[in-house]
């Protein structure tokens, strides 16, 4: 066999099956061999993989063994002339392994080969080329130094900035995500460092494969997609301290002691260093706008009591002022919070939703501890226009400086799906009840045609954005090779567009959320059911619903398909014996305990459910479970409340 490609799995289901179908999609699969070890997954890796893909070789571990270990435990298997490590979530190219293997051939100094990586919005990964790690190198990464120049010589070392992105060159460490070698070479160096858990082996690797002899290349002329890339990692302060001790194990292993001393200084600075502004950022996200708000709203309410001097009431009493305004800013940011106004990107109709919910609560609250006093109307409704406007000021001052957190989304996204009409029908249905998105203007087909049916073809993609203003485009996994998706994601790295892949068949779609992320899994986009939180919501659903068909039974009773059931069915929500909404079928198995429901995700959605993988469709429901998804189903199924089930 020429090339073995192994792949480590570690609970990213979805992304493995779609790395998998672009390497099954090779133009020299006869000459591959495919390994997937798996680290102990409990998302049901290891059973879609032998039903979706029963030639690859599966190893799957009773525990999670690590990085190095694992890519181990298949390379001692296989006696192919060339391995590659590639990671789950990944997408290549048709013509990868060709190309590569081509490379390695005609190149017999090449020990060790790395491909151009982008990342889910098209942008180069930098990380795809190298520098070796020295202490001089790892102090310019640290304190920032490689950041503010990338392209210099001296402190772009370690992602080598100053070396040509689409050009071939001789580089120090190759990225793991995909790192071929040669077997010839790692029988002579050794194979993955097993003292490195996660992070840190393909720089000892590739460190190890130059000092035997050999070269670690930089091959531009295949480009693969590497969802998560180094962004999304960064941010888990788990991440900093992994990291940094794999950066100490390799000092010790491979430098001086004066050089590894030095470096081990520097590595628990750098860990202080990074911790230090990792908890300072989450901090910084997590109150900074809830802080402005309650200053605001503060604020606000002491100009609404200066306008309005001349009223008295219990909270017009010097001593109290500050205590009342406090309590009712704080009851205005709980609305908020809860009506999604510190959701992102930020929509201002769920800021205005936020403030009246708020003045209500406040109203309550106030008629409870001061049924002597009241608000004047005219009082009331000046003071939730100031707030209002205040709320609405401060997010769009930060919108205006882009802060890139805080960007405010003024207009319905507009997408398009790229597809044949068939799947994206199917496609449609996932997209909109996933809620990720606001309206879809049409399909795009991914040949050339002059089928009116269509906005235009994949061709015309350019002049079909501009024309449409499409803010997202949606590719039919079905429909689109691979090959399209990465030149598309190339072509458009630049451009305000967000690419998609949605796979019907198992219900989920990959790609960014925003064009500040790499990728992410999409399906529902919420909490799972399992959530405390959610079970509590949903029981709160479940009374208010039941309440309110009682109180409308004298209308809604005469619209159901089967009346019979209708009281019996509203009592048992109302008591907690039943819900609303529950599972599709009578098959619950590996899905969080429930109880059993009126209604189901298939009440909801056009689909023909004989060829529908029920399992799955509950598992969508149970994983990423929303409230709002309850009251999608709900509202389009009044009819069938009565129904016996």
């Amino acid at each position: 066999m020429k090339l073995a490609v192994i792949i480590v799995n570690y609970n990213v289901k979805y992304f493995l099956k779609q790395c998998l179908e672009s390497v099954y999609n090779s133009t020299v699969m006869d000459k591959l061999e495919i390994y997937v070890v798996d680290n102990d997954s409990k998302d049901g890796s290891v059973e879609m993989v032998r039903e979706s893909f029963p030639e690859v070789i599966v190893i799957a571990n009773k525990v999670n063994v690590g990085f190095s270990t694992a890519n181990n435990q298949a390379i001692k298997q296989t006696k192919a002339d060339y391995v590659v490590l590639l990671n789950p979530d990944t997408l290549v190219k048709s013509d990868t392994f060709e190309k590569t293997i081509q490379f390695m051939d005609i190149t017999p100094d090449c020990g060790g080969l790395g491909v151009k990586m982008i990342d889910g919005n098209g942008k180069f990964l930098p990380e795809s080329k190298r520098g070796l790690p020295t202490p001089d190198v790892a102090f310019y990464k640290i304190f920032g130094l490689s950041r503010l120049f990338p392209k210099s010589k001296k402190y772009g070392r370690y992602h080598l900035g100053f070396l040509e992105d689409n050009e071939t060159h001789k580089i120090d460490v190759l990225s793991g995500a995909f790192m071929m070698m040669r077997m010839e070479t790692l029988n002579k160096v050794g194979l993955l460092d097993e003292d490195f858990f996660m992070y840190g082996e393909d720089i000892d690797l590739s460190y190890r494969i130059t000092k035997g002899g050999y070269n670690n290349y930089y091959f531009p002329d295949t480009t693969i997609i590497h969802y998560k890339g180094e962004s999304t990692k960064k941010s888990s302060i788990n991440y900093v301290f992994v990291f940094y001790k794999a950066m100490a194990i390799f000092a010790k292993k491979h430098f001086e002691t004066s050089k590894a001393s030095l470096f081990s200084k520097l590595i628990k600075i750098a860990i202080f260093f990074s911790a230090a502004l990792a908890l300072v950022k989450r901090f910084f996200e997590l109150f900074f706008l809830p802080v402005i708000d309650f200053c605001t709203v503060f604020f606000g309410l002491h100009v609404v009591k200066r306008i309005f001097q001349s009223d008295t009431g219990l909270f017009d009493l010097p001593p109290l002022i500050n205590i009342s305004f406090a309590v009712f800013s704080l009851l205005i940011l709980v609305a908020l919070y809860f009506s999604g106004g510190y959701e992102r990107p930020i929509k201002v109709q769920k800021v205005v939703k936020g403030v009246i919910v708020g003045a209500i609560l406040n109203s309550i609250v106030y008629v409870f501890v001061a049924d002597k006093f009241y608000f004047t109307i005219p009082k009331a409704l000046l003071g939730i226009t100031i707030i209002m406007f205040g709320l609405t000021f401060v997010r769009w001052v930060l919108h205006f400086f882009k802060i890139k957190k805080y960007k405010i989304n003024f207009f319905r996204k507009k997408i398009a799906i790229i597809g044949e009409k068939q799947e994206s029908e199917k496609v449609k249905v996932l997209v909109e009840h996933t809620q990720l998105y606001s309206s879809i203007i049409g399909v795009i087909s991914p040949e050339k045609t002059q089928d009116e049916e269509f906005l235009g073809d994949i061709n015309n993609l350019k002049e079909l954005q501009k024309k449409f203003k499409i803010n997202e485009a949606i590719f039919c996994s079905e429909n689109v090779d691979y090959d399209m998706v990465i030149d598309i994601l190339v072509k458009f790295r630049k451009s305000d567009i967000q690419f998609k892949l949605a796979h019907t068949q198992d219900m989920f779609v990959l790609g960014s959320t925003d064009l500040n992320t790499s990728g992410e899994l999409h399906t529902i986009k919420v909490k799972g059911i399992e959530s405390a939180e959610n079970r509590k919501i949903k029981r709160l659903l479940d009374v208010v619903i039941a309440l309110k068909c009682i109180a409308f039974s004298p209308i809604l009773f005469w619209f159901q398909k089967e009346k019979k059931s209708y009281f019996s069915n509203v009592i048992a929500v109302l008591f907690g014996k039943k819900s609303m909404v529950g599972y599709f079928g009578k098959s619950k198995e590996n899905l969080p305990l429930i109880k059993n429901g009126i209604l189901s995700l298939k009440d909801s959605l056009d689909l023909d459910f004989e060829k529908v993988n029920t399992d799955k469709l509950n598992r969508v429901y149970a994983k990423d479970y929303s409230i709002y998804t309850d009251i999608k189903i709900i509202r389009k199924s009044l009819n069938l409340i009565g129904n016996k089930n």
